[in-house]
């Protein structure tokens, strides 16, 4: 009952306070591609999407189901922590404490906080490595079905789960586990997987490949870079700062423990994956995925080491001390001057793993401001318009967070659909916008100017919360493009 207990009660927190500061800026992204269905997006796979698409026709483009479906993901992540220390012979106290770790994770706590892949991601991986954990105690080779499963949908919702099949399959030869590879098995698991995967690979190849144009682009030009100590560091600050005797003692137990021989395979694995990020220069926030299963490990470490009743009441009490320093810095449970004089006072600045500058709030926060406001505020310029121009305006975001905004909130506001150059919906197009008049969002006038014979500013939009790039945009009003969309739409395309 208390592995049950921990992951319910991170549900509730999740739930309860679920509203943030309003809508993040991928939200409105996932929302326009869920009304897009298809078997790929420019940056990610399609199943997050489809289970988005469900959630709307159920219930609308309500923020509560759509965060209520990642507060599950929260618990289940949870959960499994605590059965994957159950399989590496934990007893209660393991499974408790492993479960809490998972559960009070800063990292895992933000990325459940809204809806993305990268809440189902967490589950997947834990999914994976606690059926891999079974294989390597000597359950049936068939379970590697149920592996190449659970691996296939994870690389249809993200295809970072290459990372933790490369690092099984390093792990496997590392930990000589030689058998397992000389089996039939394993290998029908992964052709399983791929099989999964294939629709979207065939997406893909029908696409000229856009998301490996994406990720390079993203690498030269938005990903910030991190040293081995920051990447490091901030793979730990994710993991909690009271939690780091935990997964340190987990990694120690799966690499050396005699006890956890049988289990090998699962450290080697976890140190390769988190290895190839640091090389790679992958976000540090990639290896969140991966901190469920030394969560685990720890907690079946800790139980072993710590003995007695205050050793126990101690660890966890670090545990939960550090999860209360940086919780309020992973999901907005402050009101946003006391996170700013928080973050003063603990000496912690704005940070954001891309090359911008940052305003007041870390750029997960700052990205929940202002949505709504901009599409008041383009709903003004269109107002203004002659009444003759409103029944043809195409309006352009330069980026999906603008014109997923004007998708989201624009229909009660009267206002066409978004168009925008910026990933996917480069891809949807500019179908309708010939001989419109266009409403602008951002973008300078002399670029506009090169496009259009006329360009007016109707007014700016300010947001002093969100990311400064975002903030004291102006709206235009430009007439007369210079050329027809669909022949310039191809040389505009904004993959990154």
């Amino acid at each position: 009952m208390a592995t049950v207990g921990i992951p319910a009660a991170i549900v509730l927190l999740h739930l309860a306070t679920w509203r943030q500061y309003g809508i993040f800026r991928d939200e409105l992204y996932y929302l326009a591609c869920a009304r897009h269905l298809d078997w790929g997006y420019v940056d990610h796979p399609p199943l997050s999407i489809a289970v988005l698409a469900a959630v709307r026709a159920a219930f609308g483009e309500s923020l509560f189901a759509m965060r209520a479906v990642v507060a599950v993901c929260a618990g289940a992540a949870a959960w499994l922590t605590a059965d994957t220390a159950r399989a590496l012979g934990g007893g209660g106290f393991a499974q408790r404490l492993a479960s809490l770790a998972a559960a009070l994770s800063p990292g895992v706590i933000a990325l459940c906080g809204f809806y993305s892949m990268n809440a189902f991601d967490v589950v997947f991986w834990i999914a994976c490595l606690r059926v891999l954990a079974a294989i390597l105690s000597g359950a049936d080779p068939r379970a590697w079905l149920l592996f190449g499963v659970l691996a296939g949908l994870g690389l249809e919702n993200k295809i970072s789960v290459l990372f933790l099949g490369f690092g099984v399959a390093v792990g496997l030869v590392a930990a000589r586990r030689f058998d397992l590879l000389r089996g039939r098995w394993a290998w029908i698991g992964g052709a399983v997987a791929l099989g999964i995967f294939v629709p979207h690979l065939l997406w893909q190849a029908a696409h000229g490949a856009p998301t490996l144009e994406f990720m390079r682009n993203a690498r030269e030009r938005k990903l910030a870079t991190n040293t081995p100590l920051s990447f490091l560091s901030e793979v730990a600050s994710n993991a909690g700062p009271g939690a780091f005797p935990i997964w340190i003692g987990g990694v120690g137990f799966l690499l050396f423990a005699s006890a956890a021989r049988a289990w090998r395979v699962l450290g080697w694995a976890w140190l390769t994956v988190l290895a190839y990020l640091l090389v790679a220069g992958g976000k540090p926030y990639y290896a969140i995925a991966s901190t469920p299963l030394v969560f685990a490990a720890g907690g079946v470490a800790w139980e072993r080491w710590a003995r007695g009743r205050w050793a126990r009441a101690g660890i966890v009490a670090l545990l939960v001390a550090g999860a209360a320093i940086a919780a309020p810095l992973a999901k907005g449970f402050l009101p946003e001057g006391t996170l700013i004089a928080y973050m003063k006072a603990i000496g912690i600045k704005p940070s954001s793993g891309e090359r911008q500058s940052l305003g007041a709030l870390p750029q997960h926060f700052a990205d929940m401001h202002g949505w709504e406001d901009l599409a008041v505020a383009v709903a003004g310029v269109y107002r203004s318009l002659p009444d003759a121009e409103r029944s043809h305006v195409c309006i352009a975001g330069q980026n999906y967070g603008e014109a997923g905004a004007i998708d989201h909130f624009g229909p009660a506001l009267g206002l066409p659909r978004a168009v925008s150059t910026h990933n996917n919906y480069w891809l949807w197009g500019v179908d309708g916008c010939d001989n419109a008049t266009w409403i602008v969002i951002g973008d300078r006038k002399e670029s506009l100017e090169a496009l259009f014979e006329s360009v007016e500013r109707a007014d700016t939009f300010r947001c002093d919360l969100c990311m400064p790039y975002e903030n004291d945009n102006p709206i235009w009003v430009a007439r007369g493009l210079k050329g027809r969309p669909a022949d310039l739409w191809p040389r505009m395309k904004n993959f990154i």
